[in-house]
């Protein structure tokens, strides 16, 4: 499965970056709009670091004034993708898009159907959001594992892009189901790294190479 950092802080992506595990980067309005920096500079920065996708969202609400932002938006990068909501003039836009060759993202996705409809009008990945279904008091998780499912039972070539991630079992459980790609902020992913055991492992092993260095 594939990691990727839910941010538009560089300094974070530039330290995940160092790690050796990082394959792509998602951002949106929302996250862009917390930085100090140009938000095209900021992508270009990031395209840069990070040789995998990195998600850039439209904020057009009807298909040809998506395709123009999407249109500047690859400009920027030659991994840059486009992030589309899924709506009808979402799916118009994503057919367009795919037309010309222009990778997307299809967000928002709540229910197997949208993810379905997304993948046919060409989406290169479909994003479940399941942090907010989880929160609308329906099992997020269960929506992955049933995208996988019809995915595979059609040989759709479209990625899983598990995303509104809020816990580390919520990659365990992405992973599980045969998703292609989880996305989560900067704090989950330290958290994936971190084990109690291994702290008290490593706090044990010093102590005994300490007696041993002393004979």
């Amino acid at each position: 499965m594939k990691i990727f950092l839910d941010t538009a802080n560089f300094e974070e992506i530039k330290e995940v970056a160092t790690w050796g595990i990082l394959d792509g980067v998602t951002t949106n309005p929302t996250l862009l709009s917390k930085e100090k920096e140009d938000y095209k500079t900021l992508l270009k920065k990031i395209c840069e670091v990070v040789d995998g996708p990195i998600s850039a969202e439209v904020v057009s609400l009807d298909p040809d004034g998506m395709v123009r932002e999407a249109s500047e938006l690859v400009k920027i990068g030659k991994n840059i993708v486009i992030k589309v909501p899924i709506s009808t003039e979402g799916l118009k836009a994503m057919r367009m898009l795919s037309d010309k060759g222009i990778k997307t993202n299809c967000t928002l996705v709540f229910s197997p159907i949208q993810a379905l409809l997304a993948a046919k009008a060409g989406a290169s990945f479909v994003s479940p959001f399941v942090g907010r279904l989880d929160d609308a008091s329906h099992i997020g998780m269960e929506i992955v594992g049933q995208i996988v499912t019809i995915f595979q039972n059609y040989d759709i070539s479209t990625e899983v892009l598990v995303a509104s991630i809020r816990n580390p079992l919520h990659v365990v459980d992405a992973a599980l189901m045969g998703a292609d790609i989880a996305t989560m902020p900067f704090k989950v992913l330290q958290q994936l790294v971190k084990h109690p055991l291994t702290d008290v492992g490593i706090k044990n092993f010093l102590a005994d190479w300490e007696k041993v260095r002393k004979g």
